[in-house]
């Protein structure tokens, strides 16, 4: 919490609200509810350091270690064609990239392959679900490091735009706007095409810090007018539908990160069904994705649940 100006609290809470940000500064000191947040859930596996340790040594005895984390690195390009109602005419095939759960700083080769691979997409705009640095604690400046170079290697015509995870303090905001992304605190902002509009709204955690204020977001916002949501992780569908979002976008999940084969996730870290924890998904009228995210948690490994990059092509439902 060191070293944030007295200015940038007073930006920040013009942004959220008071109650908003003592809430999050409150569990960030010290992190003093290193295992127990006020989301979703009890117990959040991800903030502690005997659990990564243990599956270390495990994966050493079993000589898998350098296998996972050769796979950290296999990253598969995911290409979704998302068909929708209400989608203005001017949208059709507009294109998102999306990379959730980066973790940068914990990259085998701090995202250097990452880069390489994103530098050869074409894409309209690119939104980030969260989860930027490797820890839940502590230093963040080698993770600001690598994103600065990540952010400087996306061309998109309609801008770069985040949000918070659960890994993710409120100190890292200013850097990361810094970088080019704009960092969406409960906020919405419009991407106008040809007249029509669509409205891209994200919210801050709601995993671990409870902080999500969709109501916020959303307030004002013209019922018939297209909305695609960036959540954290897939535990807001329902308030999500009720509120009319036309597409939600989410992460945190990992897909399991080490699973079964087949894919078959062993922890799936997310107060909801599995149906919604991976891939392409429904909920009454409104479409969603959870992505496996694009980099890896607790230990940089990865077993039957590869990295992945999506595109996100909107079309409409003729």
């Amino acid at each position: 919490m060191t070293g944030i100006q007295p200015r940038l609290f007073e930006e920040l809470e013009h942004r959220l609200g008071r109650d908003h940000l003592a809430k999050r500064l409150r569990l960030q000191v010290d992190h003093s509810a290193r295992f127990f947040g006020q989301g979703f859930g009890g117990f959040h596996w991800e903030n502690s350091r005997l659990i990564p340790a243990v599956l270390e040594m495990l994966l050493r005895v079993l000589r898998l270690l350098r296998v996972g984390k050769r796979n950290a690195l296999d990253f598969e390009i995911v290409e979704v064609d998302v068909m929708l109602e209400n989608l203005p005419e001017a949208f059709e095939g507009f294109c998102f990239l999306q990379l959730s759960d980066i973790h940068i700083d914990g990259m085998p080769d701090r995202g250097e392959r990452l880069i390489r691979i994103i530098k050869k997409l074409r894409f309209d705009v690119c939104v980030l679900t969260g989860d930027y640095r490797f820890h839940t604690f502590g230093d963040h400046d080698r993770c600001l490091t690598g994103m600065k170079r990540l952010a400087a290697s996306l061309e998109c015509p309609d801008g770069i735009y985040g949000i918070l995870g659960n890994h993710d303090f409120l100190e890292m905001v200013p850097e990361l706007e810094a970088c080019g992304i704009r960092m969406l605190l409960n906020e919405t902002v419009r991407l106008v095409r040809g007249g029509a509009v669509l409205h891209l709204l994200g919210l801050d955690d709601a995993h671990f810090y409870g902080v999500a204020a969709l109501e916020k977001a959303n307030r004002d916002l013209p019922a018939d007018e297209f909305k695609v949501l960036l959540a954290h992780s897939p535990e807001l569908i329902a308030e999500a539908a009720r509120a009319g979002m036309d597409y939600y976008l989410c992460g945190h999940t990992h897909g399991g990160q080490i699973c079964l084969p087949g894919g078959i996730a062993i922890l799936t870290n997310a107060n909801c069904a599995r149906k919604y924890v991976g891939g392409v998904w429904q909920f009454e009228h409104m479409p969603g994705y959870t992505s496996r995210g694009t980099g890896s948690s607790c230990l940089p490994v990865r077993f039957f649940c590869p990295p992945e990059i999506t595109l996100h092509r909107l079309m409409r439902l003729r």
